[in-house]
């Protein structure tokens, strides 16, 4: 079990706190395996500060992939975005 510290703006920050949202959308630039700890730290992007605000939560699922192994061709996905979509029973 590795501990990680990340960054994460506000709104999204009380989203989690809430419970409302359950999941990150992350570059792959670090690594992360399930069981991992997720440390999110409030960082407001205005002030480019911490505000002192944190959040822990265990890591459950990671899924990876590279442009080239998604459905969508790049311009579809330049053109429209892509959207992640949180689920429960």
């Amino acid at each position: 079990m590795t501990i990680i510290n990340k960054k994460i703006w506000p709104e999204y920050f009380d989203a989690v706190v809430s419970g409302k949202k359950k999941y990150e959308l992350r570059l792959n630039d670090f690594d992360v395996q399930e069981g991992d700890i997720l440390v999110l730290e409030e960082w407001e992007q205005k002030t480019k500060k911490y505000t002192g605000r944190k959040i822990e939560r265990r890591v459950t699922y990671v899924g990876k992939f590279k442009i080239d192994q998604l459905f969508w061709t790049e311009d579809e996905i330049k053109g429209k975005g892509i959207q992640i979509i949180s689920l429960e029973e």
